[in-house]
């Protein structure tokens, strides 16, 4: 990811992102109710997707477990992407936990995003990478949900999302980016922001006697 674009994605707010999306893309982009262990840490990057379904016992995916599924996600450019995780009808399950996703860690991820829970918070605000999840899990959820395919598009809280999109996540909510338009969108966003200012200081200095009688 060039360094210029994460310098101005690091300028703007989620909701200024949003925004811009809106008047880019006539598509749902808005992802809602995210927690994270570490919430004042702010995911973007390009998405690399595993996409999970309710677990079967019969099914040649069955055997691989979520290694096999991540090192064909990411492929051969692992640093700097965002592994997103699909529920598979099953958000309350957990997806994955602390040691699992240490592998986030060892090659450079800019974080994972998932549709579901996750385990071991403590242990995940420890590595350093952010952190966007549905809830922390307890119980280990292998007997409920597993991996079934990488990179393929997947759905994530009404939103579609396709390998080489862009995510970002902070503590208000996460927006999906289409890769062709993000530096349209993060231009656009900026727009948003700079107007927004001036309408601030426009605010401050406005008269509530003319703004009562319309002038």
């Amino acid at each position: 990811m060039n360094d210029d674009l994460r310098r101005s994605v690091d300028r703007v707010s989620c909701a200024s992102l949003v925004d811009a999306m809106g008047r880019v893309h006539e598509h749902r982009a808005h992802i809602l109710d995210l927690v994270s262990p570490a919430p004042n840490r702010v995911l973007f990057g390009p998405v690399a997707t595993i996409a999970f379904l309710p677990y079967r016992d019969d099914l040649p995916q069955t055997g691989l477990g979520f290694a096999a599924f991540f090192y064909r996600a990411v492929a051969d450019t692992p640093k700097g992407k965002v592994i997103v995780l699909s529920s598979g009808g099953c958000p309350d399950a957990s997806h994955g936990g602390g040691t699992k996703l240490s592998r986030l860690r060892n090659h450079g991820l800019a974080g994972v995003l998932a549709d579901g829970r996750l385990r071991d918070f403590a242990q995940l605000a420890g590595y350093g990478f952010a952190t966007w999840c549905r809830g922390e899990a307890t119980r280990w959820g292998g007997d409920t949900v597993m991996p079934f395919a990488a990179n393929i598009a997947v759905e994530f809280g009404g939103v579609c999302i396709v390998p080489g999109d862009y995510a970002y996540a902070d503590s208000s909510g996460a927006v999906v980016i289409p890769a062709d338009s993000v530096r349209r969108v993060v231009e656009e966003a900026a727009r948003i922001e700079s107007d927004d200012a001036r309408s601030a200081e426009q605010i401050r200095r406005e008269d509530p006697a003319q703004v009562r009688r319309g002038d």
